[in-house]
C-alpha cells in the first residue's frame, strides 16, 4: 500500500465494533482485524456476537452479527464497555448497535443499504441518514457496496452478488488504513483461503485494497490514528481463543501424562469449535470421537479412561444435564475423566450463543445422591491453556471425574497468548498399577494413604482383574456390596478425597490495597471486567481488595480466611446467585451479589458503580 500522507493521531486505545448481517461476514472481518492487531504488538480483547438464530431473515434485527475489538498500547483485560468506532453495515446493525456508542463516537454506515425495504424490516419510520437522529454522532456515510461493485467489476467468473460479498472486505481495508494496520497478510490469508476459486480471492483482494486507497483519497476522513506496539512480556505470542487454547491445553496434558487423548462430544454451540480443533491433531494421538448424542459421546469417554486414555467430553449446559448419570458412574467408579462445560444462557436450549456462568450449582450437585467432583473454571482466553492442563493433572492424580467452566465469552473471544516453554510444563503422572500383587488377589479400591485414590489397572493386564460396573463398591475389593456400614464409608471416603484435594492447590490470592474494607470475590469469565472495574475504582482512589476463584471445589484452603477478612464482600456474577449461595453456605459469610443475566459479559462500568455503591 502507499505511504500515509494524511495526519497522525497517537491514540493508547481504541474499541471497534464492526457489526451487520449475519451473512456481511463481520466475524472474518473482526478475526482479520483482529490478527492484524496481534501482528503490530497491541494487546487486544475481542468480543465476537453470534445470532443464535442459524440464518435469520437479511436484514432483520434478530440476525445482526457483531465483532468487537479492543486494542491498546498497554495492558488491557475486556473487549471494552463502548465502542469509539461503529462500522454498521446496514440499518439493522443500526437500530441494534447505536445504544451502545457514546455521544461524539466514530459512525461509518454503508449508504447503500438504507433502502426503504431495508429500514422497514429493522423498525425505522423514517431515514436516520435524513432526520437527524445521528447528530450527535460523527457520521461518515459511504456507498459502500457500490464501491465494492466499482472496484470489482473486471474480474471476470464471479457473480453481482458474489461481488457484492465482498464489501466486508472494503471495510477492513477501510478501517486498516484509518489505524495504520498492516495489509499483507490479509492479501496471502485471502489467496490460500479461496485457492480454489482465484477470482472469489481477486475479488475479494480488489476490495479491501478498494477501502484502504478510499481511506487515503477521500476528504471525509482527514486523520488517521496509530496505536502503539503494548510492552508485554518478552516472548513469542500468537492470537488464540477460549476453545483454541482448552484444545491445546488437552494435548499438553496427554502429552505431559503419556497417555492418548480421547475426546467424545456431540456438537452443540459454544463448545464444538474443541472438537473441530482437537480432530485437526491426530499427529498427537488425539482421537475424536463425535457421538450420537451427549449420554453417548461421554459414555466413550468413561470407556476411554477404563482403557487407559485420557477421557474427555465437551458440551454446553443442556448437554451437560444429559452426561450426568454416566458422570456418576465415573465417581463411582473412581476414574479419571474430564468434563468440559462451555456454558451458555438458558435454560433449556435458552441463547445459543450467548454467555453466562449459571452452571455451576448443575456440575457441584447436578447428580444423584452424595457424587462430589471438583470443579474449575477458566478465567480468560489464554487461561484457558493453563486450566485444562491443571484438570487433568486433577483427573489423574485423584482418580476422580472433573469439571471445567468455560462460557462462551471465552470461547470465543481471543487475546494474545506468549507461547510457554514446553519443557517448563510439569509432568503428569499416570499411575498405572502394572503388576499383580506378589501375595493375595489384586483389590482395585485399596487406598494411596495421601491422596485416597485407588490403583488404575488396564482391562487385559494379566492378574489385575476386577469388577466394574455402577453398584455400590465393597472397600477394598470393589465387589457390590448392599451393606450399609460399607456404603457410608465409601460415600466419605468418595468425598474425604475430593476435600482433600484443597491441600494440593495454590491458596487464594488477594490484591488488596491497604486499608480495603471490601473484597470483591468472582469466578470465571468474570475475571477480566470486574478486574478493570477494580482497577477504575484504584485509580479514583477507592480501597477495594480483589480476589478470583479458579477452583470451586474445593475452594482454596484459605478461602474462609480470605472472606472472612472483610467486612463487606461482593460476588459479581452472570446468574442469579450461585457462588454467593455457596459462600454463605461454607463460610456463614454475610456477601452481598451483583448479578445481571443478559446473555452478555459484565462490563467494567458497570461493576464500578456496584463497588461504588458498596463503599
Amino acid at each position: 500500500m502507499a505511504k500515509q500522507a494524511k495526519p497522525v493521531e497517537q491514540v493508547d486505545s481504541v474499541i471497534v465494533r464492526f457489526a451487520g448481517d449475519s451473512g456481511d461476514g463481520m466475524q472474518l472481518t473482526g478475526g482479520r482485524f483482529t490478527s492484524e492487531t496481534a501482528v503490530l504488538g497491541n494487546d487486544l480483547s475481542t468480543f465476537p456476537d453470534f445470532p443464535a438464530e442459524i440464518r435469520a431473515p437479511a436484514g432483520s434485527l434478530p440476525g445482526v452479527s457483531g465483532f468487537q475489538v479492543h486494542f491498546a498500547d498497554h495492558d488491557i483485560l475486556t473487549p471494552g464497555d463502548a465502542p469509539n468506532v461503529l462500522v454498521a453495515m446496514n440499518p439493522a446493525a443500526l437500530k441494534t448497535n447505536l445504544r451502545d456508542l457514546p455521544r461524539g463516537g466514530t459512525l461509518i454506515l454503508d449508504q447503500d443499504t438504507f433502502t426503504e425495504r431495508n429500514l422497514a424490516k429493522a423498525g425505522y419510520d423514517a431515514n436516520p441518514l435524513e432526520d437527524g437522529s445521528l447528530d450527535a454522532y460523527d457520521v461518515h456515510t459511504v456507498p459502500l457496496t457500490s464501491m465494492t461493485l466499482e472496484a470489482t467489476k473486471e474480474v471476470e467468473g464471479v457473480t453481482k452478488r458474489e461481488a457484492e460479498r465482498a464489501k466486508n472486505m472494503f471495510a477492513l481495508g477501510l478501517m486498516s488504513w484509518l489505524y495504520h494496520r498492516p495489509t499483507e497478510h490479509t492479501v496471502a490469508f485471502l489467496e490460500r483461503k479461496f485457492a480454489k476459486r482465484p477470482e472469489i480471492a481477486e475479488t475479494n483482494k480488489r476490495a479491501f485494497q478498494a477501502g484502504y486507497a478510499f481511506g487515503e483519497t477521500t476528504e471525509d476522513f482527514a486523520v488517521s490514528y496509530e496505536v502503539k506496539p503494548a510492552k508485554l512480556r518478552p516472548g513469542t505470542y500468537r492470537n488464540i481463543t477460549g476453545n483454541q487454547a482448552l484444545a491445546y491445553g488437552l494435548i499438553a496434558a496427554s502429552v505431559k501424562s503419556g497417555l492418548p487423548l480421547f475426546l467424545g462430544a456431540y456438537p452443540i454451540t459454544p463448545a464444538s469449535s474443541i472438537l473441530e480443533e482437537l480432530a485437526r491433531h491426530k499427529n498427537f494421538g488425539v482421537r475424536t470421537f463425535q457421538a450420537e448424542d451427549e449420554i453417548a459421546a461421554v459414555g466413550a469417554a468413561v470407556g476411554a479412561s477404563f482403557g487407559g486414555s485420557l477421557g474427555v467430553s465437551t458440551s454446553a449446559g443442556p448437554g451437560v444435564v444429559l452426561k450426568s448419570e454416566t458422570v456418576g458412574l465415573a465417581v463411582a467408579l473412581e476414574l479419571p475423566l474430564l468434563i468440559l462445560d462451555i456454558q451458555r444462557a438458558g435454560p433449556s436450549t435458552g441463547m445459543p450463543t450467548k454467555p453466562e456462568q449459571a452452571d455451576l450449582l448443575m456440575v457441584m450437585f447436578g447428580r444423584n445422591s452424595e457424587s462430589p467432583v471438583p470443579v474449575l473454571a477458566a478465567s480468560t482466553p489464554a487461561q484457558c491453556f493453563d486450566a485444562a492442563i491443571e484438570a487433568a493433572r486433577i483427573a489423574l492424580k485423584y482418580r476422580t471425574p472433573v469439571y471445567l467452566l468455560s462460557d462462551a465469552y471465552l470461547a470465543n473471544g481471543s487475546e494474545p497468548w506468549l507461547l510457554p516453554d514446553v519443557n517448563a510444563i510439569g509432568e503428569i503422572e499416570a499411575g498405572f498399577t502394572t503388576k499383580a500383587p506378589a501375595e493375595g488377589e489384586f483389590l482395585p479400591y485399596v487406598r494411596d494413604d495421601e491422596t485416597l485414590a485407588r490403583p488404575w489397572a488396564i482391562p487385559g493386564t494379566p492378574g489385575l482383574e476386577h469388577r466394574i460396573g455402577g453398584l455400590e463398591k465393597q472397600d477394598l475389593t470393589g465387589n457390590v456390596s448392599y451393606d450399609p456400614d460399607n456404603h457410608d464409608l465409601m460415600t466419605r471416603l468418595r468425598a474425604q478425597k475430593v476435600a482433600g484435594i484443597a491441600s494440593d492447590i495454590p491458596e487464594l490470592e488477594v490484591d488488596d490495597p491497604d486499608g480495603a474494607d471490601l473484597l470483591v470475590l468472582s469466578w470465571g469469565g468474570t475475571y477480566g471486567p470486574v478486574a478493570a472495574g477494580v482497577r477504575r475504582v484504584h485509580g479514583e482512589g477507592g480501597k477495594v481488595a480483589h480476589a478470583h476463584l479458579h477452583y470451586l471445589n474445593p475452594f482454596p484452603r484459605n478461602t474462609a480466611e480470605v472472606v472472612g477478612a472483610y467486612d463487606k464482600v461482593l460476588i459479581p456474577e452472570i446468574n442469579l446467585g450461585q457462588l454467593r449461595k455457596l459462600i454463605r453456605a461454607e463460610f456463614l459469610v454475610d456477601a452481598a451479589g451483583f448479578n445481571l443475566v443478559r446473555g452478555l459479559p459484565f462490563r467494567a462500568g458497570e461493576v464500578q458503580e456496584a463497588i461504588e455503591a458498596m463503599l
